[in-house]
């Protein structure tokens, strides 16, 4: 991560506060304020450990990690996931301090008022299939519970697959956590990928065959360079109430009962930097939306194959809105991109369809084309479809009304919408 902050100085403005600040709520009052910068609080009263966020909440900083213009993220995640790359360059865990868990030594922050505790919010669990020894990495929320546990947030996908395994067989899921990454690498085990494929081998691409990869100590795995890696295992048939916890929509999701990590061992770089992502914040939003776009992308693509590009909006939660830009070569294009995108990303309530002279990432542009564009025929609206669980306004059966909107130019009247140069 240190390299990737050397490689923007000067590109990015990045904020250090000296002033002390405490990791319940204080922390994060001041990453709400700078909400578009890189912010490094080098004050914890609670912990000598500086606290960074911010390197991945803007489009330009993630194009940055990933050596791509902004428009380019979205082809260059799919060239990524299709062409993942071994990794070769495994070595002993050397360069770092290490010690016996103590969690509340790190500095773990406390968000918002109703928070069920302080979380670590970008750590990025890594774990070998029970049964295959196939690599997973994945990010999870992390509650802290005491010096040695946490419990985790595990949704029905991969990780919960191994542990599912792993627990029927009365055994603890060994694993590592990494905190404190290079962007690119967090992307990339943000993917949403096969159980098959490692997300650490398309981080691997991203970073053109030279991420290092190093052995843990006390298990048999291999993590990527990070600021700060812990070391142990998701206890078989043990429980703890987890939550609440802000999600996406800046709303509370609710208490769980949720798997017990114990960390048996804690490794610092020297001079680590914690990252914290902020719950409901740019940076939270944008890692967990871009992954889901080329998988949309493709989708539109299979119907439409002259589509340009595909975005969540920040506005939408980077979750629930969806932008599609295509070169329309038939009447009833858009609609069926709609149908696609829909169907690709089931928790998309809005999806808009511009023409490709409309820039995706300026929301007045795309207000243009539905100001000028759409006419009374050219909405779809699609009642009782399946939402999303984060949305607030989804019935209590799930469901929700999702709408399309075709704001593309009709090929007949092509020249009636032409616009003056810019």
């Amino acid at each position: 991560m240190k390299k990737f902050l050397k490689s923007v100085k000067g590109e990015f403005e990045i904020i250090r506060v000296k002033d002390e600040v405490s990791s319940h709520l204080e922390a994060a009052k001041v990453l709400r304020k700078h909400s578009r910068e890189i912010v490094i609080l080098e004050n914890i009263k609670e912990s000598d450990i500086p606290v960074i966020s911010g390197i991945c909440n803007s489009r330009e900083k993630i194009s940055k990690a990933l050596n791509c213009k902004k428009e380019d993220i979205t082809r260059r995640i799919i060239q990524a996931m299709d062409q993942p790359i071994p990794i070769e360059n495994v070595k002993k865990l050397k360069g770092y301090h290490s010690q016996k868990s103590d969690l509340k030594k790190l500095p773990i922050l406390t968000y918002y008022n109703r928070d069920g505790g302080p979380y670590i919010t970008a750590g990025a669990i890594i774990a070998n299939d029970p049964d295959t020894g196939i690599r997973n990495a994945s990010i999870h929320r992390m509650m802290l519970i005491d010096k040695k546990h946490l419990a985790v947030r595990i949704v029905p996908r991969h990780l919960y697959n191994y542990y599912k395994r792993a627990e029927k067989k009365r055994k603890d899921l060994p694993i590592a956590i990494a905190i404190g990454m290079h962007p690119a690498t967090l992307l990339a085990i943000t993917t949403s990928i096969p159980i098959y494929v490692d997300e650490l081998e398309v981080a691997n691409n991203f970073h053109d065959g030279k991420l290092k990869l190093f052995k843990c100590e006390k298990v048999d795995i291999e993590v990527p360079e990070a600021e700060i890696i812990l070391e142990g295992k998701i206890l078989a048939k043990k429980r703890a109430d987890e939550g609440p916890f802000v999600d996406l929509t800046g709303t509370y999701d609710i208490i769980r009962k949720e798997p017990i990590i114990e960390v048996e061992k804690i490794h610092l770089r020297s001079n680590p930097l914690y990252h914290a992502i902020l719950p409901a914040g740019l940076e939270h939003k944008l890692l967990q939306g871009i992954p889901q776009e080329p998988r949309i992308f493709k989708a539109v693509q299979n119907t439409v194959p002259t589509v340009k590009n595909v975005i969540l909006t920040e506005g939408g939660c980077c979750w629930l809105h969806a932008i599609v830009s295509i070169k329309k070569q038939a009447e009833g294009d858009a609609k069926n991109v709609i149908m696609a995108a829909l169907s690709a990303h089931p928790s998309l309530k809005h999806v808009v369809v511009v023409d490709d002279d409309i820039n995706v990432f300026d929301l007045d542009d795309v207000e243009y084309a539905i100001a000028t564009r759409l006419k009374e025929d050219d909405i779809l609206i699609v009642k009782k479809a399946r939402g999303s669980s984060l949305d607030p306004s989804a019935s209590a059966d799930g469901t929700t009304t999702k709408v399309g909107v075709d704001a593309t130019k009709p090929l007949k009247e092509a020249e009636k919408f032409e616009r003056v140069a810019r």
